[in-house]
């Protein structure tokens, strides 16, 4: 199979040809049609994640067909359309697991980081860890389901039923959860990098009351803040914008350091808190609601041979939405 490869952290991806894997008992063989390209991929890429797999075919929003299956897969089928997310294996044994908070097992495995990934034509699966996809969205659209949907979705439960929400660094995350958030009735307030006003205009194209600069205060405090941008500077920034009581939800699995900031920021009951990864029911949930309430995915597709200019491009900002690696 063709694959793009890390080989060292902040070198470039390696076109390469790898032997078709083999399913293994619990694991399904994907012909894989669509990966999205995730910040975290950058992270890995540019060596911020440490101790990935080495080599390592990168990528964990991946939406495919079964080809094959392991001699004890029983919840699919050859043909079925399924998609893999970050996720990829937990012990099912620790605290953690045993309490409905797989995503904090110390021992969990992740998909495109310790397990290869969906940047190839093919790839392997525990099938505990994949979803069956609903009909609608196309396997272009649905692949940033698989983590900006699904970690947007966990960073808006977190935030509780905050009516006035802020989004701050409006990528792929963002602009899925802006559209649940509308569906259910909040106000959406996007904060984007200064200066840039066609992310500005993209979160008002989609129902966002306000847009504006991450150095802006909004028009109304914000009853809860979601931040998607790995700048800690933007934690200091979404506090003061907030109203007594407010939870900031850090969506990020990598954060520049955030810099110090007064306790009047936090004083007033506000909660800060991080998203950790995501579990079985965070995807249960989501794609069905994504699919119900048709949330429309914004992509920018690229060939899977060109995996680095997709990398380059989002690094830079240079579209909006999501891009996703058509193998």
């Amino acid at each position: 199979m063709k694959a793009m490869l890390l080989r060292h952290p902040g070198e470039p991806l390696v076109p390469t040809e790898l032997p078709d894997p083999q399913p293994e008992d619990c694991e399904v063989l994907i012909r894989v049609h669509a990966c999205g390209v995730c910040r975290t991929d950058l992270h890995i890429v540019d060596g911020e994640l440490a101790q990935p797999k080495l080599p390592l075919v990168p990528g964990h929003e991946i939406v495919g067909e079964v080809v094959d299956l392991g001699a004890a897969v029983d919840r699919f089928r050859l043909g079925d359309r399924i998609g893999v997310p970050w996720l990829g294996w937990t012990c099912g044994e620790c605290g953690y697991c045993r309490s409905g908070r797989e995503n904090l097992c110390d021992r969990a495995r992740f998909t495109g980081y310790h397990i290869d990934g969906g940047y190839a034509e093919l790839a392997l699966a525990d099938q505990r860890y994949c979803f069956a996809l609903p009909p609608g969205p196309s396997d272009q659209d649905a692949a940033p389901w698989l983590c900006a949907g699904l970690i947007g979705y966990r960073a808006l439960k977190l935030a509780g039923t905050a009516p006035r929400l802020g989004i701050y660094g409006f990528g792929a995350a963002a602009h899925l959860v802006a559209q649940v958030a509308i569906a259910e009735g909040r106000e959406v307030y996007a904060f984007t990098r200064d200066g840039d006003t066609a992310a500005q205009d993209f979160a008002r194209s989609l129902g966002a009351i306000w847009a504006g600069p991450s150095s802006a205060l909004p028009p109304q405090p914000l009853d809860a803040a979601l931040i998607f941008a790995p700048a800690g500077a933007l934690v200091p920034a979404a506090l003061r914008a907030t109203a007594k009581g407010a939870t900031v939800v850090c969506g990020g699995i990598h954060m520049s350091e955030i810099p110090a900031f007064a306790y009047e920021l936090l004083w007033g009951e506000r909660v800060l808190r991080s998203v950790a990864n995501l579990t079985r029911a965070d995807a249960l949930e989501f794609l069905p609601l994504a699919a119900r309430i048709a949330v429309a995915t914004h992509t920018v597709a690229y060939p899977l041979a060109q995996a680095n200019e997709a990398l380059a491009d989002l690094r830079a900002g240079r579209f909006s939405g999501a891009a996703v690696l058509i193998p």
